[in-house]
């Protein structure tokens, strides 16, 4: 089988890109801190600070959880909630569409670099698999680009969400800013999209039809010349048989040494 590892360095560097940011990304999905709202002091929020996901918000109050204890106070959302605004029900959808992508795209470039590193009989499409799987890293990453700058235009702008009384949240922060979380899915989608384009520049060798091994050359003539030489007996047998040895070696190899093969002949 032909030795095609060291031709997928930079893949095994895109699949450890692309872990890291399949990780980053699955976290950002989970974190409440995509958008911190700066709001004045009220009987339920008093800390002053209050944080917006994509699937809770959340804020610290002595009032609504315990007087001695610094615990969150959240209140989770769906997207069958009116008061969602657009782009946290596409964040929504979109964060989970780019972790399936992304670990399906993972999942295809294994099956390459399995061709690659165990030669199997399959090797020729590796190529292939290697598309497929940046194609769909690539998705993964536009996926998660999507609500990541879509939800840092609404903090840039301060855009309001009217939550119900029940929440707790006013409608309007004095202030916002971007939170972690936005931050994360920057990096995420960045080592993603990194790690789809090295797996897209995956390229077999140009001699790849040439670097498979048949059975050399050198040891079908010494077959044959052992198959000659059968009919004979004693030491002429065995004297033709080293010498038609000796000659296809040094012809296969393309060292011939005249002088030396006399010399064998005269011994023999």
């Amino acid at each position: 089988m032909p030795y095609l590892a060291h031709t997928a360095n930079l893949q095994i560097a895109g699949f450890a890109i692309s872990t890291m940011g399949w990780i980053l990304g699955s976290i950002s999905t989970g974190l409440v801190q995509w958008r911190v709202w700066h709001v004045a002091n009220t009987t339920l929020i008093t800390s002053g600070i209050s944080w917006v996901g994509i699937w809770r918000t959340c804020f610290f109050s002595h009032i609504l959880v315990s007087p001695n204890l610094e615990t969150m106070y959240c209140q989770h959302f769906t997207v069958m909630d009116s008061f969602i605004p657009w782009e946290i029900f596409v964040a929504q959808g979109l964060m989970l569409v780019a972790i399936t992508l992304g670990a399906a795209g993972k999942a295809v470039c294994v099956f390459g670099l399995r061709n690659v590193y165990q030669g199997t009989s399959s090797v020729s499409v590796t190529p292939h698999w290697f598309t497929a799987g940046g194609i769909l890293i690539l998705l993964s990453s536009i996926s998660i680009t999507i609500p990541v700058a879509w939800n840092m235009h609404s903090v840039v702008n301060n855009f309001s969400i009217p939550f119900p009384s029940r929440f707790g949240m006013p409608s309007s922060p004095e202030k916002q800013e971007v939170g972690a979380a936005i931050s994360v899915g920057v990096v995420s989608a960045i080592l993603l999209f990194t790690s789809g384009i090295f797996f897209l520049c995956y390229r077999l060798p140009k001699d790849f039809d040439n670097r498979v091994y048949p059975i050399s050359d050198k040891d079908s003539l010494f077959s044959n010349s052992l198959s000659r030489s059968s009919a004979l007996t004693g030491n002429s047998r065995s004297s033709l048989s080293f010498k038609h040895y000796l000659s296809a070696t040094l012809n296969c190899d393309g060292i011939k040494n005249d002088a030396f093969v006399w010399d064998i002949d005269e011994k023999l």
